[in-house]
């Protein structure tokens, strides 16, 4: 099941001042059917927990690339959560500066009110979550979409991008 038409607020975190991860991913979204709201680089709790609030998305997209993801990914779900934003959000790309993320710290994403994470460059993870209408709720895992990501990497080819 494929669902379309999702408004979404993507966004960097708040100490990462990259833009082609967030541009490429608004594109990657779009394509996929879904209308994206890019906040940019280097946003703040407060600016991410006040629009959501005011924007009321679908679900929200967290992406860092300058290995510092995790700890402002983990501030950014707890400001939200707090706030009371009911969105999913989801988090991904380099969120450490060792590569893959840390099972531990997966953990924590997850147990602050992340409904999935993503390791870098898992854009097949992404779309799978996006497929799945979020049925899988706060206990998706990426890993848990393998299948759907081999079958989309059989279908198009493997498209790579940080999530």
């Amino acid at each position: 099941m494929r669902r379309r038409n999702v408004n979404i607020l993507l966004t960097g975190t708040a100490s990462d001042s990259h833009t082609w991860n967030l541009v490429y991913l608004q594109l990657f979204m779009e394509e996929l059917g879904h209308r994206v709201r890019n906040l940019g680089p280097c946003v703040g709790d407060d600016l991410l927990t006040a629009t959501c609030a005011a924007a009321r998305p679908d679900l929200v997209v967290i992406s860092s690339v300058n290995g510092h993801g995790y700890r402002d990914g983990l501030g950014a779900v707890r400001a939200l959560r707090a706030a009371g934003v009911p969105a999913p959000v989801v988090i991904g790309g380099k969120l450490g500066v060792a590569g893959e993320v840390d099972p531990v710290q997966r953990g924590r994403l997850l147990e602050a009110g992340c409904a999935a994470v993503f390791d870098d460059g898992d854009l097949g993870g992404l779309q799978a979550f996006l497929e799945c209408g979020f049925t899988a709720g706060p206990a998706y895992s990426a890993h848990s979409a393998h299948s759907a990501r081999t079958a989309h990497s059989a279908r198009s080819g493997d498209r790579r991008a940080v999530a």
